[in-house]
């Protein structure tokens, strides 16, 4: 079978699948609902501040966790944004699964020996990223 053929035959699948459509309903509800949107994005600007922190290096405060778990506790309540978020995670799980047997089909194919060794987390700094 073509390759290509192939992928447009797992497109045309995931637009049919349930997941899809679920994921594509709570996206719609979430938009017609404007103090959902908001909600939601509030929490994942808060959610994007404590992710960069954490990967400048800096220390993430307990009182900051705790806000944002307390901010997720609230939207959780709000049924379109819990509605819209689980459709989210099932749909993300739908694609990592896909890609993980994609990789899994083609991983032989990349022969560690012919990639260059890289010390991937070393304390050393001096790559100029200072």
């Amino acid at each position: 079978m073509n390759p290509y053929d192939a992928a447009h035959m797992l497109a045309k699948a995931l637009r049919e699948s349930s997941e899809y459509k679920n994921f594509r309903e709570a996206q719609e509800a979430l938009k017609s609902e404007a103090s959902a949107r908001e909600m939601l994005l509030d929490f994942r600007k808060q959610q994007l501040e404590l992710q960069r922190q954490r990967l400048a290096g800096l220390e993430v405060a307990p009182e900051q966790e705790e806000k944002l778990e307390k901010l997720y506790q609230i939207i959780s309540m709000n049924l379109t944004v819990k509605r819209f978020m689980e459709a989210e995670y099932r749909f993300g799980l739908l694609m990592q699964d896909i890609q993980k047997i994609i990789a899994g089909a083609t991983a032989d194919l990349f022969d560690p020996d012919l990639l260059p060794d890289l010390e991937w987390g070393s304390e050393d700094n001096s790559h100029g990223n200072e």
